[in-house]
């Protein structure tokens, strides 16, 4: 179904055409000034220039055609030559039954054999979920879902930090503690136990320690650098042991991630990119692409047209150990050699675009993926207090993942408990989705290189640009069709009429801009388009809400074409919060 302001272009260009001007002047855009008209088309300045004519002739010419055409209930040429529409009720409700009647709405989303890897978790084992992988995870999580929608195969991998120093530590500090272990005994070749001998609390209380003690005694980070060798090389029971703490790690990932709502396709973490390390720096030795400087294997990425001055990429530590980059870089070698996919995007903090340039540009220099394979860097700004800088608990420290979502649910039930209109169990349930919004809307509304502030009164509100306004919109609506079914009547979204209030035209133009923004939400990978979408569209609803007597309405079919409009605005709705990772109750 071709996007609405397609539509108008055509017909527009066709008029331009039959002028005798070319059809590329008819592009038509959203008006700037709805006071005034719908849409503009400003195509006769720009072809005054090409026919050596004043732009309001040639203006005069094309309205003079399309005033004929049904599409337009009023279009005029306004000095110097803006071509203005207002669309017939005709046109608009032919377009919105169209709508419904699509898949997806209309909009250009067929199923395309290509696929989109998503990477966008970046947690560590053994460290639980904070407030800094919060954005990682929910923009990463819509942009995932965003690419589906638009017909992509997609893959999301959560890259686990699994490997490296964090392991030793860790393995040192269960050492001290429990000596009698299997695994440190390097004469047992018995099977090792199936149970992991640490619970996710003490592992999540072990690895600080660890970290301290290597901090303040040199023996102890010795004790861990050695561990981590051995780990790295095989050691029998210390491979066991890392097993362990994978495996409990990521059962509790799963159900913290599961919390916000946000799923993995793969776990994979660093580890997995181990074994094509040391094939990979020796070909971009051999083949001439690394050198050696002092010591360290790097690559050079500068070019020519560079803004700035970009330092080369070291993919080897001077003492032999790979780094962030080449661990990346590996990665990307078994992701292509597994999945191959058409493009790749990456999430995390804005801070590190270095990284992901240096990383990007020594794939394609290596030849790691393809020309035509697109990599593309999301980097987001921080969520901070109000104060302005990083969010942090009151005592200074970096607040747990879970601890926040708690805190944004206790809110939201004592707001649904206020109202007294729901059992204490059904607010608790309702809470926690209504909460869930609050706080992904609350980030996904904001561009997302831009820091935010997180204001936990103004996010909960239900009232204004909220998650849980944009719920209560949705619910209001259920609760409307409920009532209709209930007096026997049946709801369908394909019975739409006309528009014949301001309100009910108001709602459909709404609802006819869905297509574009789906196409711009993909393109640029940009939830906060559909987030400012569904707030205009919520806006549009309560305004017709308002003015329009909907179930009391008299005229059977006038009353059918309300229930369709309103239906077909519940199902946009829902599909888009559901782009955003967020779910609506039944009732708030």
């Amino acid at each position: 179904m071709k996007k609405i302001l397609d539509q108008i272009t055509e017909i527009v260009g066709n008029a331009f055409k039959q002028c005798g001007y070319d059809d590329k002047y008819g592009k038509t855009g959203i008006s700037n000034r709805p006071d005034l008209c719908e849409y503009q088309c400003n195509g006769a300045m720009a072809a005054a220039k090409e026919y050596k004519k004043a732009p309001f002739m040639i203006g005069d010419e094309v309205v003079a055609i399309l005033q004929d055409n049904s599409a337009f209930e009023k279009v005029e040429c306004i000095k110097p030559g803006f071509i203005n529409m207002v669309m017939s009720a005709d046109f608009i409700g032919g377009y919105v039954r169209a709508m419904a009647l699509e898949d997806k709405f209309g909009c250009d989303c067929e199923p395309k054999d290509e696929t989109v890897f998503v990477d966008y978790g970046g947690a560590n084992v053994a460290k639980p979920l904070h407030i800094g992988h919060l954005r990682s995870a929910v923009i990463g999580e819509s942009v995932k879902r965003i690419c589906k929608f638009a017909g992509y195969k997609t893959i999301g991998d959560v890259h686990l930090g699994d490997w490296g120093l964090q392991m030793g530590l860790i393995i040192t500090e269960l050492k001290e503690r429990k000596p009698d272990l299997p695994y440190f005994d390097d004469n047992f070749t018995g099977e090792y136990p199936a149970e992991a001998p640490f619970t996710i609390s003490e592992l999540e209380e072990i690895y600080p320690c660890a970290s301290g003690k290597s901090k303040e005694y040199a023996e102890y980070k010795k004790s861990a650098q050695n561990a981590t060798y051995l780990l790295q090389n095989g050691h029998r029971g210390y491979t066991a042991l890392w097993k362990h703490i994978i495996n409990v790690s990521v059962a509790d990932l799963k159900k913290n991630y599961g919390n916000l709502n946000v799923h993995f396709d793969l776990w994979k973490g660093e580890s997995d990119a181990q074994p094509y390390i040391a094939d990979m720096v020796k070909d971009m030795v051999d083949r001439g692409i690394a050198h050696e400087s002092q010591g360290a294997i790097v690559v050079d990425i500068a070019e020519e047209n560079d803004s700035r001055e970009l330092p080369p990429c070291i993919i080897q530590k001077s003492d032999g150990a790979a780094n962030y980059e080449t661990s990346d870089l590996a990665t990307l070698i078994e992701r292509e050699k597994l999945y191959a996919p058409k493009s790749y995007i990456y999430l995390a903090d804005k801070r590190q675009e270095l990284h992901y340039t240096q990383f990007f540009r020594v794939a394609r220099k290596a030849g790691i993926v393809s020309p035509d394979t697109e990599l593309k860097f999301i980097g987001f700004g921080t969520m901070n207090g109000s104060d302005g800088k990083p969010f942090k608990t009151r005592q200074g420290g970096v607040l747990r993942l879970e601890y926040l979502i708690k805190e944004i649910e206790d809110k939201v039930y004592e707001k649904i408990m206020a109202n007294r209109t729901v059992d204490e169990s059904e607010a608790r349930n309702t809470a926690k989705m209504v909460g869930l919004a609050a706080l992904k809307y609350g980030d996904l509304s904001n561009q997302a290189s831009k820091d935010y502030v997180f204001d936990i009164d103004r996010f909960t509100s239900f009232e204004g640009d909220t998650g849980p306004y944009i719920l209560y919109t949705i619910v209001r609506i259920k609760s409307i069709l409920k009532k209709y079914e209930n007096a026997g009547g049946v709801v369908s979204g394909i019975h739409t009429a006309n528009p014949e209030s301001e309100s009910e035209r108001s709602l459909m133009l709404v609802l006819t801009g869905m297509q574009d923004m789906i196409k711009t939400a993909y393109e640029e990978s940009a939830p906060h388009k559909i987030c400012k979408f569904i707030y205009d569209l919520s806006n549009a609803f309560n305004h017709f809400y308002h003015e329009t007597k909907i179930l009391s309405e008299e005229d059977e079919n006038k009353k059918k074409g309300y229930i369709a409009l309103i239906k077909l605005t519940k199902d946009v709705l829902e599909t888009c919060v559901d782009l955003l990772g967020i779910e609506a109750p039944e009732r708030m």
